[in-house]
């Protein structure tokens, strides 16, 4: 029995939008501070809580093994925290001397 090609061509495409939109993590981090929708420190403690959701959608996104679900979920948190740590140094960066750290929520 050969694979069908349909089939493998809907799991590269879909592992294909899958990784794509997870190296979208640290932009979409990175935007969101920067317009003060929300602050450094709440996007730390949120932290624990994206894990779990990067986790959530990995299972849901690949197919059911666990190889391709790490392999989406943990390059996903580790981008959000560069996305954290950029948005830093963006910010930190952008703001006029004198000004303190933006208190957005």
């Amino acid at each position: 029995a050969s694979p069908d090609i349909e089939a493998y061509l809907d799991f590269v495409l879909s592992m294909f939008l899958a990784f794509g939109l997870a190296f979208e993590v640290p932009i979409v981090v990175i935007v969101v501070a920067r317009m003060g929708l929300v602050s450094i420190e709440k996007l730390k403690s949120f932290r624990s809580y994206f894990i779990v959701l990067a986790f959530v959608v990995a299972a849901i996104v690949t197919p059911p093994d666990v190889v391709s679900q790490l392999a989406l979920a943990i390059p996903m948190c580790i981008l959000y925290e560069i996305g954290i740590w950029a948005a830093q140094a963006f910010i930190r960066h952008t703001q006029p001397p004198g000004e303190g750290p933006a208190t957005a929520n």
